[in-house]
């Protein structure tokens, strides 16, 4: 079960006006299973996007990312079941073909359509089964059909993960609603988890990408599961131009500035639900390094501890063996630390104090917070004003086994 995310309410999703959404069960997998979703945006939108960084990155990766280039996004295809990567010149092909599918239902070019795969690597992707579904997706495309398009992109998933805001800048009401998946090979290093937000807003897309990157950075870019990162990870973000503030286009204003935080809120809410949905986990724990001499030195201390299997295990038995935290930090890959002025805390409890055990440190606080379904690892390094935070799970039996059984 997740830990701590609340059942998916489709009442609580708004529609996102100029942008549709319609989904199809096109058997790729498994039969009667929602498996492929189309987006259709109205004209004026814009879309931007970033990447899995994985050199081994997939075919719709690749044709996502020329057709980005190009501008004038008018529809998204994605299709669960398949990740059409390690395919080769032939998954390019069909990716090709899917695209001009869609092209042909909705009446654009291909080039205007972003495609997007999720599921198992190195298999051909089937396409017939696709195009098949296209015109069942095409007939269900609606405004308000967020719930069924965030059933539409799991995989392991064992529940959708869907959210939206409403915020008012200016005096106009603009509405975010956004989708992911994900819940193992999950480590995104952006630029196998897919996310999608939409708002009505006009926003240049020189600006959309620059606030697709800053929003990424602060969510999806700060969370493992197991450290993987997967060929087909994906973050895109769409405007469909209905609201239109002047301000926007200015990335100093105060007006682009509360825009930016609303998206990167509903980011990071999407980012965190894969987190508390990964696969076979507990507990949901975050990591805060703080006093770094930058902000990348912070999340390498984060990343080592929140990918060590040690760590993440000790988590899942309650074992408050947290010497296995200061063994990461040391092998974060920062040469001058300086170890005797680092601080350890879990949760209320100071464990290591300038380097050592916290001679006030009783094992019976540190069991106390381990039992805990959310719990906070703060380690301070004393070298400077830099912070941040990466979101993590433990690693449970059931990790092993979902991942031992995937492709059956």
């Amino acid at each position: 079960m997740p830990v701590n995310l609340p059942a998916l309410d489709p009442a609580h999703l708004f529609p996102v006006p100029g942008v549709e959404l319609g989904y199809a069960c096109a058997g790729i997998k498994k039969p009667n299973r929602k498996d492929v979703l189309l987006f259709r945006l109205g004209a004026g939108a814009t879309v931007a996007g970033v990447f899995t960084q994985n050199r081994f990155c997939a075919a719709p990766v690749i044709l996502s990312k020329d057709h980005l280039s190009h501008g004038d996004i008018r529809a998204l295809v994605i299709n669960t079941g398949n990740a059409n990567a390690g395919t080769g010149e032939k998954g390019l092909l069909d990716a090709r073909a899917v695209c001009e599918a869609v092209a042909s239902q909705l009446g654009v070019k291909s080039a205007q359509v972003l495609p997007f795969s999720t599921g198992v690597i190195l298999e051909p992707l089937p396409v017939e089964k696709i195009f098949a579904g296209l015109p069942q997706a095409k007939a269900d495309l609606k405004e308000d059909n967020w719930a069924n398009a965030a059933e539409a992109i799991m995989t392991t998933d064992t529940q959708p993960k869907a959210t939206s805001r409403r915020v008012v800048i200016a005096g106009q009401t603009i509405t975010i609603t956004g989708i992911s998946k994900g819940a193992g090979m999950i480590r995104p290093n952006m630029a196998t988890m897919l996310g999608f937000v939409a708002m009505d807003a006009a926003v240049p897309q020189a600006v959309l990408q620059e606030l697709v990157g800053y929003a990424a950075n602060r969510s999806f870019n700060r969370i493992t599961i197991d450290g993987d990162t997967s060929t087909n990870d994906s973050f895109i973000m769409m405007a469909s131009g209905r609201v239109q503030i002047p301000g926007f286009a200015d990335t100093s204003s105060a007006e682009f500035q509360a825009l930016r935080d609303a998206v990167t809120e509903v980011s990071t809410w999407l980012a965190q639900a894969i987190v508390r949905d990964g696969e076979g986990a507990t507990k949901f724990i975050s990591v805060q390094v703080e006093g770094g001499r930058d902000e990348a030195e912070c999340a390498a201390v984060a990343y080592a501890i929140a990918h060590s299997p040690l760590v993440k295990t000790a988590f899942f038995a309650s074992d408050p063996n947290l010497g296995r935290i200061l063994a990461a930090i040391g092998y974060a890959g920062i040469g001058d630390l300086d170890v005797s002025k680092i601080d350890l805390y879990l949760d209320d409890v100071w464990v290591a104090k300038q380097g050592g055990r916290n001679p006030d440190y009783c094992e019976e606080d540190g069991q106390r917070v381990m039992k805990q379904s959310e719990i906070t690892v703060r380690v301070l390094l004393n070298r400077g004003d830099a912070r941040t935070t990466v979101w993590t799970c433990d690693f449970s039996y059931d990790y092993v086994r979902i991942n031992a059984d995937y492709r059956s």
